[in-house]
């Protein structure tokens, strides 16, 4: 027989967790902080440690597949609260979630109250199997558990006040936006030229409108919505591996021969503090070089023409037969470090010059805001009825991007 955990001591560790999340910032709200506290999570994962059930900052990895790849999991504390403070639940609310394993829907559940409405799905058996145990466990037997891809939503219990989506995705099918009220709120990882961000939308009649983002990750959507990144072999390095999330160059055979060129270098004077948060940086570059793509390096495989970026990410621009990527040299003296550019081909130096230019632009301008303004119009919506500096066409939306300036 499985011993029981020592529900003190789950309490205790319950309640860390939830101090750390209110000292970090995350938790603001009074409603969301006592919802945390509730909710014994431990229960949802009895194969796990106490200590990893109320790990602060990481997930418990509940199903992969048989390449190991995560395919369900129980988030983070952090996670979950920063996304409940997102979607603004209220008494009497009628809520959807999508992505289940118990925990989330309890919390739901907690600040809709005994007048709201809590459905959460899944598109697999065993989470929405597990999450229903823990439900009932816990006495949140009001929880609609629902099976179902949920590509078209769960339409019998709608219209929402919030959608709350605990997986990445990579477009927001129409369902979602019209299964809200008209200032509904729609929380989701939404995953933008490779960058994903948790954001927190107000449906404004057809479209909707990002208040809020937060870095993140999550595990991929299933089912009918999940997209694959595209990749390509970089020419003349069997070492160097491309990916695209939004589509190949339109002519990749101009990319032929590119490291047969001189590698060009420049550096831009923008520096950051170490552990200076660069979200914001990754995001504009992202929306400003042409063809952003990311990449990643087998060492044993590659030539060396590709230097050490010095980075936690391999951010890639690629314009015809040009491309260039971002560097970092660092300052120990000054515990600080500077962005640079190194590039191949043709107009090797002039197109690191013009990248280096985009991250002075940021420096200048953006780097003091809090992000871009991202808005997700249906697909289809014509551009003079969308304001931005940028438009990302994707299956079912169309996402403005644009940015303040400080």
């Amino acid at each position: 027989m499985t011993e029981l955990p020592d529900e003190n001591r789950a309490t205790e560790l319950r309640d860390k967790a939830v101090d750390q999340l209110k000292e970090d910032g995350t938790v603001v709200s009074p409603r969301v902080e006592a919802a945390l506290r509730q909710v014994p999570r431990h229960l949802a994962v009895p194969e796990a440690p106490l200590d990893d059930a109320y790990s602060t900052y990481n997930a418990v990895i509940t199903q992969e597949d048989e390449h190991g790849n995560h395919t369900s999991s129980v988030s983070a504390p952090q996670i979950q609260a920063m996304q409940l403070e997102q979607a603004g639940i209220h008494p009497g609310d009628h809520v959807l979630e999508i992505g289940t394993n118990g925990p989330n829907a309890a919390y739901i559940a907690e600040l809709a109250g005994p007048d709201g409405q809590v459905t959460t799905v899944d598109i697999a058996p065993a989470p929405a199997e597990r999450a229903a145990r823990f439900l009932t466990e816990t006495g949140y037997t009001g929880v609609n558990v629902v099976v179902a891809d949920a590509e078209n939503g769960v339409p019998e219990h709608a219209p929402y006040d919030a959608i709350v989506v605990t997986f990445g995705a990579w477009d927001i099918p129409p369902a979602w936006t019209d299964q809200l009220k008209d200032d509904g709120r729609l929380v989701v990882p939404l995953r933008i030229n490779g960058l994903t961000r948790t954001y927190g939308f107000v449906r404004q009649a057809d479209h909707l409108l990002a208040t809020s983002a937060h870095v993140c990750g999550f595990v991929a959507v299933q089912g009918a919505g999940s997209h694959t990144q595209q990749t390509m072999q970089l020419p003349g390095d069997k070492g160097v591996t491309l990916h695209f999330d939004e589509g190949l160059p339109t002519d990749p055979s101009l990319l032929d021969g590119v490291l047969d060129t001189d590698r060009a270098e420049t550096w831009t004077g923008v520096t950051v503090a170490n552990q200076e948060p660069i979200g914001t940086l990754q995001m504009y570059l992202a929306a400003h070089v042409p063809t952003y793509c990311s990449m990643s390096i087998i060492p044993d495989l590659a030539t060396g023409a590709i230097g050490p970026t010095n980075l936690g990410f391999s951010m890639v621009a690629i314009d015809g037969p040009n491309f260039g990527y971002i560097v970092l040299r660092r300052n120990p003296e000054k515990k600080n470090a500077e962005f640079g550019f190194h590039a191949f081909g043709p107009d090797g130096a002039g197109f690191a010059e013009r990248l280096a230019d985009i991250v002075r632009a940021w420096g200048t301008a953006h780097r003091t805001t809090p992000g871009p303004r991202i808005a997700v119009y249906p697909a289809g919506t014509p551009d003079d009825r969308i304001t931005g500096d940028r438009i990302i066409d994707k299956k079912h939306s169309r996402i403005s991007i644009s940015w303040p300036t400080a």
